[in-house]
């Protein structure tokens, strides 16, 4: 049994991808950011980054005492290790699949992530930044458009590479960016929406969280006021 700690971000939907695609059994336990809830003490003894996701993994390889683990790259690679699923095991392919995880936790996740910030929850618009970050989201856009030219997956068969991916490819249209300008990512984001795992994990989302994270100034100021000192109250 893992225990999921999750809110319904991009980062949060790749483990229900991947607990879903791999039928592992697990709990959700939702952490709802825009209330705070990721700076109980509970929560920060197992991700110290007051950060979601994370997971305990009850019954861990070998046994002996639960698992936590936080960050999704981490904890992607950690399910994958564990199930001997969505990675491959030779040694290329293994390390194209690493890669191109290691891709998107450095690239466009962070790039992505303040493409939205400052398009959509900063209090007043900052041109040189809003276009800074769509221009940035569009040449992650471009490299993953031409990775897909020639396989159907990001690293030859479905694998965590993709999972990481594909939950910050959803919000596209917020980002500024037109899928029909990328065909090669197109055909794999549709492939991947029309997965019946991907299609349970963002049902699951729907009933776990039916309004906006950020919706007023409260949960601003919870999401994007935080300094050390929040980490020590």
């Amino acid at each position: 049994m893992i225990d999921l700690y999750y809110w319904t971000t991009p980062n949060g939907h790749k483990i229900t991808l991947f607990l879903e695609e791999a039928g592992v059994p697990y709990k959700i336990h939702p952490v709802n950011i825009g209330k705070g809830e990721q700076f109980q003490p509970e929560f920060l003894a197992i991700s110290p980054n007051n950060r979601i996701p994370a997971i305990v993994d009850q019954e861990p390889a070998g046994g002996g005492a639960p698992v936590p683990v936080f960050e999704s790259g981490a904890i992607l690679l950690y399910l994958a290790e564990k199930t001997g699923k969505f990675i491959p095991q030779d040694l290329r392919g293994r390390t194209e699949a690493l890669q191109w995880l290691f891709w998107q936790m450095g690239g466009l996740g962070p790039m992505a992530g303040q493409n939205h910030h400052f398009s959509s929850y900063a209090p007043e618009p900052i041109p040189y930044a809003i276009e800074r970050y769509v221009k940035e989201t569009n040449r992650l856009y471009g490299v993953l458009d031409h990775r897909l030219a020639d396989r159907e997956f990001v690293a030859g068969e479905y694998s965590i590479a993709d999972m990481a991916a594909y939950p910050w490819i959803v919000p596209h249209e917020k980002q500024g960016q037109k899928l029909e300008d990328f065909p090669h990512l197109k055909r794999w984001f549709d492939a991947i929406a029309a997965r019946p795992a991907t299609v349970r994990a963002y049902q699951k989302a729907k009933e776990i969280n039916v309004t906006p994270s950020v919706n007023d100034e409260a949960s601003r100021r919870v999401l994007f006021g935080q300094t050390a000192a929040s980490l020590r109250r």
